[in-house]
């Protein structure tokens, strides 16, 4: 296999594991296709914030493409908030300080699309 001629992967659903994300309070984070499978640009992650769910101001290196699957939350990107709800579209990019906030009672869950490889992941102090 090579970089131009990936093979298909059908990956399932109950293949997916899911573990909760470090310092994120009532986040958990499934890797649905990545560099593993043999994807060679780009990783596709599912996440769930459970209802009270919090992850802290972070950076991260890479941009994020997200696709709110379910719930309504909160996403703060630079001095802004935005209450985001299934079918919402979002570009975090490279850099930004970013959270999240789920204080609704339905679990929150979306896809994020990132480039494969290495992504230094920074908190920020408040």
């Amino acid at each position: 296999m090579t970089e131009s001629n990936p093979k298909p992967v059908i990956k399932r659903a109950t293949d997916v594991e899911y573990e909760p994300v470090g310092a994120a309070d009532g986040m958990s984070k499934g890797v649905l296709i990545d560099e593993s499978d043999g994807a060679p640009h780009f990783a596709i992650r599912r996440f769930t914030l459970e209802p009270g769910a919090s992850v802290p101001r972070h950076t991260n290196e890479v941009e994020h493409e997200q696709y709110v699957l379910a719930g309504e939350y909160t996403v703060g990107i630079g001095d802004e908030e935005y209450t985001v709800a299934a079918g919402d579209s979002l570009l975090i990019p490279a850099g930004a300080v970013h959270w999240y906030r789920n204080e609704g009672d339905l679990r929150g869950a979306f896809l994020c699309a990132v480039p494969n490889g290495d992504d230094a992941i920074d908190l920020v102090e408040e």
